[in-house]
């Protein structure tokens, strides 16, 4: 009979996938299931029904096998095949029952049978290969038991799971959310992917999606906390916390931006934002009234100095939780929102998920069960609550409790919240702050599970809440939420996304480049920071290197911290070519104006840098949206040939022109700047062109940051504004000659969602090297007749 099977195999040509059936193999259940040519999930359990379920949080797509082929090898091999990719399962382990096992063997058992899948390109060339998995039982030896504390018996039993995949010895990662060590590639560099407001370098949050120089990104789903142990003896492994599981998906891409493209599939597209939230936004910590408030913009407007967002800090209420204004100091929240909307200013401002006692919802909330809550009675925080009561904060934090945005009775209350109590008084934007979700490491629970289990996804949630609830009862608005952490999908959500609570320091400045880096690979594009760190200034502080900005007239601002108006201007040229150009501090003052009369002018050439660079940043937004890819770009993205951009963590492509390098050192008037090779560059500044392929030392006087253009770029500029707002026209056309270009230019009314019905405009933009000639298509973005605003530069 097995004879007979064999034989049959042989003949059965290859068939279409119909319906996805699990594999066994050993006790295992595996599924392989498509969602595109290039996109494969793979799923393993001993738990049938799990192995079959579908994906986690996070995730829109449903499953394509459109194109797939499944056959059986002659081994026993299941194969499964597109035009893009080879998905392995190599046959059940047959164990001879006769053999005699060695001595040692009866003291050693796995968690699970051995399997190995492998992923290639239809020529046999490896991505990735799965070479090992776990669903370890919780136990006392490996510590494990302690992350099944205070969860119910009806979410057991829990597993640690995790995999192990090849890794070649010229392979390098990046992504996996924020981490903010300083380093970009994460080879050799174990990582700890969780939301965590205490991590070593400043706060960290959790994208579990790798992208590699391999041609191929991994999607992890389990939204535990996860560490990655990348290529470690020839391996990189994945091992989370809880879950009954592994799942992960495997995106193969022939370019980067092919590898994000089935990201978006997967995880939803990132819309375009207002048109605001690509300008200027002003914050700090905090304007204490509305006066306040008023006043900075007019000192914006007073001076002709771009703005466009107002930003609104907490503690504006007078309880935490009361979503309320406090009338000494807000007397009238509406009229203030007025005026700055007659100054073509848009506000933002911070609304918490938190809740203290005596608030006027606290026992409304407490009734309906809508905080994160404990599982029992048991004391696990300072607070020791009672049996049944919600968690109260972390232990260094006894402000209230937080609202569960997992729940979605829940979530659409707490928007009608913001809706009927903020919105209805003029605010345009919200500002999401604590969104790390405040769990305590034990028994604390979500709407969807215990916090253990899902302990990453509480942001993905909290951002969907609003930007569902905007695009309900506010459709002639686009969402704009400033987020302090992400996950798998936020990027769908409308969101803008910072990296936390960071210090003003020239250390901080440095990892911030990297940082940020990751979190854009992640598949988050809209990332940014606190120009100029969060964190309290010390009172005295002595450069190593006699300051570039005499601090002399800003002490009023920055005391004798000596350095600092140097540190927050280079900090803002860096900020000039962030996806979001954010100030914030906790800082006396934090205005154009607040840094001394050496500083000021050089902030205000880079704030209006900004907006005369509008049409080429809204145009990468464009970009954004219709691939998933991101327009702050680590050199590997679009080097990927070049071994020496692998780990340069502080230089980046800010879209396909311009290639930025920040200056990081107190002091310096130069640094070096690696370019990358297989193209020519210009020197934004001079015009003076240089071959790629070399490092060279560029002047980097107070008032200069490198800046450099790569050959065959066309570089749309506009007219000077104020404000997104006003009209803007062309001004110029740069472009730099060396080999052909394309750019997509585009335009739309900035502020509601027609460019998804196509009320936009689009203008695809050609240079042809040889003839020396642009040329553009589609809508007219300058009419030739009138005006000719091509410069080529020489």
């Amino acid at each position: 009979m097995n004879r007979f099977i064999f034989v049959l195999l042989l003949v059965i040509p290859a068939i279409s996938l119909g319906q996805t059936l699990p594999l066994e193999r050993n006790g295992q259940t595996i599924t392989i299931e498509p969602y595109a040519p290039n996109v494969v999930r793979v799923t393993l359990s001993m738990i049938a029904r799990e192995a079959e379920a579908g994906p986690g949080y996070g995730f829109v797509a449903k499953p394509e096998q459109t194109g797939w082929k499944h056959v059986v090898g002659k081994n026993g091999a299941d194969i499964y095949q597109s035009s893009r990719m080879t998905v392995t399962v190599a046959p059940a382990h047959r164990h001879d029952p006769h053999a005699k096992l060695p001595d040692t063997a009866k003291f050693f058992s796995g968690s699970v049978p051995g399997t190995d899948i492998s992923v290639t390109l239809p020529d046999g060339s490896p991505l990735a290969e799965m070479n090992g998995w776990q669903m370890a039982e919780l136990n006392q030896k490996d510590d494990t038991l302690k992350d099944a504390r205070g969860i119910k018996a009806q979410d057991l039993p829990l597993y640690t799971v995790g995999a192990s995949f090849r890794a070649a010895d010229d392979e390098h990662y990046y992504g996996l959310g924020e981490n903010q060590e300083g380093y970009l590639d994460h080879r050799q560099r174990p990582i700890t992917c969780a939301a965590n407001y205490l991590a070593p370098a400043s706060p960290s949050y959790c994208v579990p999606f790798l992208v590699t120089n391999k041609g191929y990104g991994i999607v992890w789903d389990n939204p535990s906390s996860t560490t990655v142990s990348p290529a470690f003896d020839g391996e990189t492994k994945w091992t989370s916390t809880l879950g009954r599981r592994v799942s992960f998906f495997v995106i193969a891409g022939k370019t980067t931006d092919e590898i994000y493209g089935g990201y978006r599939l997967l995880t939803g597209a990132t819309p375009m934002l207002p048109k605001a939230a690509y300008g200027f936004i002003q914050c700090k910590q905090r304007y204490r009234s509305q006066a306040e408030v008023l006043a900075v913009a007019k000192g914006y407007r007073e001076r002709h100095l771009p703005l466009d967002i107002l930003v609104v800090d907490w503690f504006y209420y007078t309880k935490m939780g009361q979503y309320d204004f406090d009338p000494e100091a807000w007397p009238d929240p509406a009229e203030m929102n007025k005026q700055l909307h007659a100054q073509n200013i848009e506000s933002m401002i911070s609304v918490w998920p938190r809740f203290a006692p005596g608030s006027r919802y606290y026992n409304f909330l407490l009734d309906k069960g809508w905080f994160e809550h404990y599982a029992s009675g048991i004391p696990v925080t300072a607070d020791e609550p009672a049996p049944g009561k919600p968690v109260d904060g972390m232990p260094y934090d006894k402000a209230g409790s937080d609202i569960d945005t997992t729940n979605p009775e829940a979530a659409k209350w707490w928007w009608s919240l913001i809706r009927d109590n903020i919105a209805a008084k003029g605010f345009d934007f919200f500002w999401a702050d604590e969104t790390e979700p405040d769990l305590p490491p034990d028994g604390a629970y979500l709407s969807v599970g215990p916090g253990t289990q899902y302990l990453n996804v509480y942001p993905l949630f909290h951002t969907g809440a609003i930007y569902d609830g905007v695009r309900r009862d506010k459709p002639q608005q686009r969402a704009l939420t400033l987020s302090r952490d992400a996950y798998l999908g936020a990027q769908r959500n409308g969101a803008i996304f910072w990296s936390s609570d960071i210090s003003p320091t020239w250390d901080t400045l440095r990892r911030q480049i990297p940082t940020g880096l990751n979190v854009a690979a992640s598949g988050i594009a809209y990332t940014g920071n606190d120009i100029g760190g969060w964190q309290n200034l010390p009172y005295t502080h002595t450069p190593a290197h006699p300051p570039l900005i005499d601090p002399t007239s800003a002490r009023d601002n920055v005391g004798h911290d000596d350095d600092y108006p140097e540190l927050y201007v280079r900090w803002f040229e860096y900020g000039t070519f962030l996806p979001t150009m954010r100030t914030h501090g906790t800082r006396r003052y934090n205005e154009i104006w607040s840094y001394g009369t050496e500083a000021e002018p050089i902030l205000e050439k880079y704030l209006k840098l900004r907006y005369t660079l509008m049409p080429y940043i809204y145009s990468l937004g464009w970009f954004t949206h219709q691939t998933g890819a991101p327009f702050m770009r680590a050199l590997f993205m679009d080097f990927p040939h070049d071994n020496k951009v692998m780990n340069i963590t502080d230089e980046y492509m800010f879209g396909p022109a311009l290639l930025v390098a920040p200056v990081v050192d107190q002091g310096a008037t130069t640094r070096e700047v690696y370019l990358p090779e297989g193209t020519d560059w210009y020197n934004y500044w001079t015009n003076e062109k240089v071959h790629g392929g070399q490092t060279i030392t560029v002047k980097a006087p107070i008032d200069t940051i490198p800046l450099f253009v790569r050959a065959g770029s066309i570089l749309p500029l506009g007219t000077p504004v104020e404000s997104t707002h006003d009209k803007q026209a062309i001004a110029k056309v740069k472009v730099y000659p060396g080999a052909n270009g394309k750019f997509t230019l585009y335009s739309d009314d900035g502020t509601t969602y027609a460019y998804e019905k196509g009320d936009r405009q689009i203008t695809t933009l050609k240079w042809d090297d040889s003839a020396r000639k642009l040329t553009q298509e589609g809508a007219k973005a300058w009419d030739d007749r009138e005006s000719n605003p091509v410069e080529i530069v020489h």
